[in-house]
C-alpha cells in the first residue's frame, strides 16, 4: 500500500494499480503534509492569527515607562481606553479584575467600568508583575496579598532605575 503525499516537491505521483490486474478491496491512506513555517497566512500581511504569546508581549518592555509619560488628566476612563493603554484585550482587563482584589473599578447604572488613576497605577503593578516579572497569577496574588506596598516600591524603584538607564543611554549616544 502506498501512501500518496500530496504537497511534495518531488515530481511524480506513485503508480496506480492497473486496471487489469485484481487489486484489493482497501483504501488508499493519504497522508497530508504541514506546509513550511516560512509560508505566509491567506491574510497576505505576514501576520499571524489568534493569541499573542508571552515572547511576543514581552517584545514590548518599555510599555510601562510609555505610560508613566501618558498624561493621565480625566478622572474616568472606559475599559476600552485603559485596554488601549496596555495593549491588551478588555476581556483580560475583566479577568485581572476578577482574579485581582486590588483592582476595584466603579460601574454606572449600565454596568460599565470606569477605571480611575488609582485602578491605572494597581494594574500597571499587576501588568509588571505577570508579563514582565513573567509571575504566574498565583504568585502574583500571593505577592500582591504578602505585602503590596513592599511590591509596590519595588515596582517605583525598577521603574525609576529604568528611567536613569534610558537617560544614560541617551548621553552615551550623544557622545
Amino acid at each position: 500500500m502506498h501512501q500518496l503525499d500530496l504537497f511534495s516537491a518531488t515530481g511524480s505521483p506513485p503508480p496506480l494499480p492497473s486496471a487489469n490486474k485484481a487489486a484489493p478491496k482497501s483504501k488508499v491512506k493519504v497522508k497530508a503534509v504541514a506546509p513550511s513555517a516560512t509560508a505566509l497566512p491567506a491574510n497576505g500581511n505576514g501576520r499571524k492569527r489568534g493569541r499573542k504569546s508571552l515572547k511576543e508581549f514581552s517584545e514590548d518592555p518599555d510599555l510601562i515607562m510609555e505610560l508613566d509619560k501618558l498624561a493621565l488628566d480625566k478622572q474616568y476612563y472606559s475599559i476600552s481606553e485603559v485596554a488601549a493603554m496596555f495593549k491588551v484585550n478588555t476581556s483580560l482587563i475583566r479577568y485581572w479584575e476578577n482574579e485581582f482584589d486590588i483592582l476595584q473599578p466603579k460601574k454606572n447604572r449600565k454596568g460599565d467600568r470606569l477605571f480611575r488613576q488609582e485602578d491605572i497605577q494597581h494594574l500597571k503593578l499587576i501588568y509588571h508583575l505577570l508579563r514582565e516579572r513573567k509571575y504566574t497569577i498565583e504568585g502574583a496574588k500571593q505577592k500582591l496579598k504578602e505585602d503590596r506596598k513592599l511590591a509596590a516600591r519595588n515596582f517605583e524603584m525598577v521603574q525609576a532605575l529604568l528611567k536613569v538607564r534610558g537617560f544614560l543611554t541617551e548621553l552615551k549616544d550623544q557622545l
